[in-house]
């Protein structure tokens, strides 16, 4: 099978099987295969911290090609205990993601991740170089301090009434403090307090993450629960611990992986995760393909971003590497 010409998305599949991962004495995962058994191994690592994987993104690979693996990282979706924070952080998600591979029985993957995902896939790689084909990665996030504080204070400049939005829903005396302001409340005693915490700080993200806002997209995101509630308490656990990384620890390290290939797919209005940290990626490594999508922002739902992913994926299936060139001609974007 492949991409139409357009590179839209794959028809919807159902997985050939699913299961559950323990990984410790608290945390299981949720994990599903689909496509291709004998096809090229391919683990999509989603954003967040715990945003899941939703069933569409087995729509981005071709299931003649590729053997589709999807997960939930600690904490996230379908993960169980959904939410926790204790015993989660980046170094055990790389460990957990290198149980699910061996368990499954693949020598090598290609990862493809967004946003967060890039940063787990970026630490993986670099701890597990020999256990990766490749990387297809979209809205680079490096986990720095600078890009933490950008998401809580500097995106205001690009998104005022969303940040308004944000901020104004605490009390006015806890406004410059805007983190430990939502940990209060993402971590309160009270339900209903955590999870109406969760929808804002939810909302506040969707709403930045498209270049051509809609009010409607962003009220439908915010009725999924689950992902909601993942999504709010670990983005602001992950963010009070720096991600748990060193400092700029992935550009530093990037000599381990530079023989890999890699396409990097980044919008040029992203203001989630601004292009600078994907040309700072791009610029310490060398032969890999970076692609500014200038019509998109950082949702991958933008056509712009989505034709690209699924044509950087299409060329890896047929030459196991990258070529800018050779991309560029190979269909509209």
């Amino acid at each position: 099978m492949d991409a139409p010409p357009d590179f839209s998305l794959f028809p919807p599949i159902e997985p050939r099987r699913t299961g559950k991962l323990p990984v410790d004495e608290l945390h299981t995962l949720y994990w599903e295969e689909s496509g291709n058994p004998d096809g090229i191994p391919v683990v999509y690592v989603h954003g967040g911290p715990g945003g899941g994987s939703s069933p569409e993104k087995r729509q981005w690979f071709d299931p003649d090609s590729y053997r589709i693996i999807l997960f939930d990282q600690r904490g996230a979706f379908r993960a169980t205990p959904l939410g926790e924070v204790r015993s989660n952080t980046t170094e055990l998600v790389v460990e957990d993601m290198e149980m699910l591979r061996k368990m499954l029985g693949i020598e090598k993957w290609l990862l493809a991740g967004g946003s967060w995902g890039t940063t787990l896939s970026l630490a993986y790689g670099q701890t597990y170089p020999d256990a990766c084909l490749g990387f297809v990665l979209r809205g680079i996030f490096l986990g720095t301090p600078d890009e933490i504080q950008w998401f809580l204070y500097g995106m205001r400049r690009f998104f005022p009434k969303a940040h308004s939005d944000f901020v104004d829903w605490l009390p006015e005396e806890e406004r410059d403090d805007i983190l430990t302001a939502y940990e209060k409340r993402l971590f309160s005693d009270d339900h209903d307090t955590r999870m109406a915490a969760a929808r804002m700080w939810f909302k506040y993200t969707e709403a930045c993450s498209l270049l051509r806002h809609d009010p409607e997209l962003v009220e439908e995101a915010v009725k999924n629960d689950p992902v909601v509630y993942g999504t709010g308490r670990l983005d602001a656990f992950y963010f009070r611990n720096n991600m748990f990384l060193e400092p700029d620890c992935l550009v530093k390290n990037i000599g381990r992986i530079v023989h890999l290939p890699v396409m990097i797919v980044q919008g040029g209005h992203d203001t989630i995760a601004p292009p600078e940290s994907a040309y700072r990626v791009h610029q310490a490594w060398p032969g890999s393909v970076l692609h500014i999508a200038a019509d998109a922002g950082h949702s991958p739902s933008e056509p712009g971003i989505r034709c690209k992913v699924i044509q950087a994926l299409e060329y890896f299936k047929r030459n196991r590497k990258f070529d800018p060139i050779a991309l560029e001609a190979s269909g509209p974007v």
